[in-house]
């Protein structure tokens, strides 16, 4: 039964790879997909990992910095790196030099080599990769996995293909009980609860910021739709606060421009300033758009209030313990559902929806500083991988 899906599969994938390559063509023109797209699926200037290392995958920015404290206790001649996104291959280019983009599927049949081990973080459910990582000779491992209350009925309903997919996993960590509990139903075994990786070593300050007078307000990690919210919400506050100030972080960098657009015809209704962190590297004006990456935790570290974008649009939430390190007060949409179990570490987010965002800003006085109850374990899943180098 084994082969007879794996072969079934390679066969869909390659058939799905011809159909939509003229699309993706088109695709590679943009300057978002322009190095990825080519990377990914025709293999430009993305050859093979070298053979027989600790190879990790994660998808994007800041899965690839989670996974920053477990590379570090590694050999780094010993690390293999992947990644499927443009801002996800900046940070893991760092750890190694063998960092690459992940090709599409069907071209894994060819591009895969043997290594020591596969670690993919959290939900990159990827059969082919999994599958010709094993055969090749890899220990597969699924780390910081989790199954959020949105995803997993979808899963259930595809159960029989992840009951396939699992049957080349061999070990889960995962991030809570629930987790774990969710996985074993959909055909996981050997599942550790470990907690939450991104709560083992939260990122420090790489640079000292200067903190301006009156309260800095922080809008982290904002998506479509959040940032108009958070400026309205700002105005209110400014009125009762006049030496406040706010920096606006978008998680994307590709939208960057169209924040700094909306910025700016919001601070000319209003009469406010504003600057490009870029261009600027202080908290000079009233409304700071922070266009550069890395810096975020370095904002945290001065900011009064953080309000926590990803969670006010239906998106999952952001991690939230990166600012409660730092005491800040911390306020939250009800769409944090990928990081609840960061949510309950730590203590002190307030949860509010979109009208009585501006009130509760207004009341901050009454809102506690966060900080973290406790932290996650990486312990089990090093020991594995110390055993992978030391018996292969």
């Amino acid at each position: 039964m084994d082969k007879l899906f794996f072969l079934f599969y390679s066969f869909v994938s390659i058939l799905v790879y011809i159909i939509v390559l003229p699309f993706l063509l088109i695709l590679s023109i943009k300057s978002k997909y322009r190095v990825s797209i080519p990377a990914r699926f025709f293999l430009w200037k993305n050859p093979p990992l070298k053979p027989g290392g600790i190879w990790f995958h994660v998808c994007s920015f800041g899965e690839a910095r989670a996974i920053a404290p477990l590379a570090s206790e590694l050999p780094r001649d010993a690390l293999r790196m992947s990644t499927a996104t443009q801002t996800g291959y900046e940070v893991i280019k760092s750890y190694t030099d063998q960092s690459r983009f992940l090709p599409f599927e069907p071209l894994l049949l060819w591009w895969i080599k043997p290594q020591k081990a596969l670690v993919v973080m959290e939900a990159e459910f990827w059969y082919l990769l999994f599958a010709v990582a094993k055969m090749r000779g890899a220990k597969t491992m699924l780390i910081n996995a989790r199954m959020s209350d949105r995803s997993y009925p979808k899963y259930q309903k595809m159960a029989w293909f992840y009951r396939q997919l699992f049957r080349w996993v061999d070990e889960v960590f995962a991030q809570t009980p629930l987790d774990k509990a969710r996985l074993e139903s959909l055909g996981a075994k050997r599942v550790t609860v470990t907690g939450n990786i991104k709560l083992a070593k939260l990122p420090s300050v790489t640079k000292v910021w200067q903190k301006p007078s009156g309260l800095l307000l922080c809008a982290a990690s904002t998506h479509e739709g959040e940032e108009r919210l958070m400026l309205e919400a700002f105005r209110d506050f400014k009125a009762a606060n006049p030496e406040a100030r706010i920096v606006i972080a978008p998680r994307h960098p590709e939208r960057f421009e169209k924040v700094a657009q909306e910025i700016e015809r919001f601070a000319t209704i209003h009469g406010y300033s504003t600057q490009h962190y870029s261009e600027l590297e202080e908290i000079t004006s009233d409304i700071v758009l922070l266009d550069a990456l890395g810096e975020l935790v370095n904002l945290y570290a001065v900011s009064d209030i953080v309000i926590l974008g990803g969670s006010f649009v239906p998106v999952g939430g952001h991690n939230a313990a990166e600012a409660a390190q730092f005491g800040c007060r911390i306020l939250s949409g009800s769409y944090y559902f990928n990081q609840r179990d960061i949510f309950e570490a730590v203590e002190g987010i307030t949860i509010v929806d979109t009208e009585s965002l501006s009130q509760k800003l207004l009341d901050y006085k009454e809102i506690e500083p966060a900080k973290i109850k406790y932290r996650s374990d990486m312990r089990p899943i090093m020991e594995r991988l110390r055993d992978v180098l030391h018996d292969q």
